[in-house]
């Protein structure tokens, strides 16, 4: 009987420190799935852009979102941008939306906001599942340099969010770490 104790125990022992270890050699999650952190190529979709929105209040055309994501991606060199979505571990799409503004302006209930925003929606390939989702409005502007630089700066910040999706262990909620220093505490 004290044998079976003894094996019993050391069992026990050997389990606990192979769950220690394994522990430690894989950081904790920070809640991104394994088919966006581990991505290495990407298809860019394009989206499309709703009605109403060039050429003004943005200069270009329609396909503005999709051309200047797919730069800023290069740009960031965080995937490999294959022409096959195929060929790629990830599918992109990008869209540009112009809600047609609040229901109740004093947004207690909620309410969409009037602003157009770009929305990246992040498709494992294999299954065609929505693996995330970003979104990041564009700031209001009266001018059109203004409005172009606002739907510029708003593209760059889908890519930081991109960036900051790719940091492991990193902590996602409350801030993105991508611009942490910029949002209010």
């Amino acid at each position: 009987m004290a044998n079976a104790r003894f094996w019993l125990r050391l069992s026990s022992m050997l389990v606990f420190a192979a769950a220690t270890l394994y522990g430690q050699a894989n950081p904790p999650s920070n809640g991104v799935p394994a088919g966006v952190a581990n991505a290495k190529s990407v298809f860019v979709s394009n989206g499309g852009s709703d009605g109403g929105l060039f050429p003004e209040p943005f200069s270009g055309d329609p396909n503005r979102a999709y051309f200047g994501f797919a730069k800023a991606l290069q740009d960031a060199k965080l995937y490999d941008q294959v022409d096959d979505p195929g060929q790629a571990d990830l599918v992109m799409q990008i869209q540009l939306s112009a809600p047609t503004g609040p229901v109740h302006t004093d947004k207690q209930l909620g309410s969409a906001d009037f602003l157009p925003f770009f929305k990246l929606t992040i498709f494992d390939r294999k299954t065609h599942y929505v693996l995330w989702t970003i979104t990041e409005p564009i700031e209001f502007a009266f001018l059109q340099k203004t409005h172009d630089k606002n739907f510029d700066g708003a593209l760059t910040k889908v890519v930081d969010d991109l960036q900051a999706l790719s940091k492991p262990g990193a902590a996602l909620y409350p801030h993105p770490p991508a611009r942490q220093n910029s949002w209010p505490q």
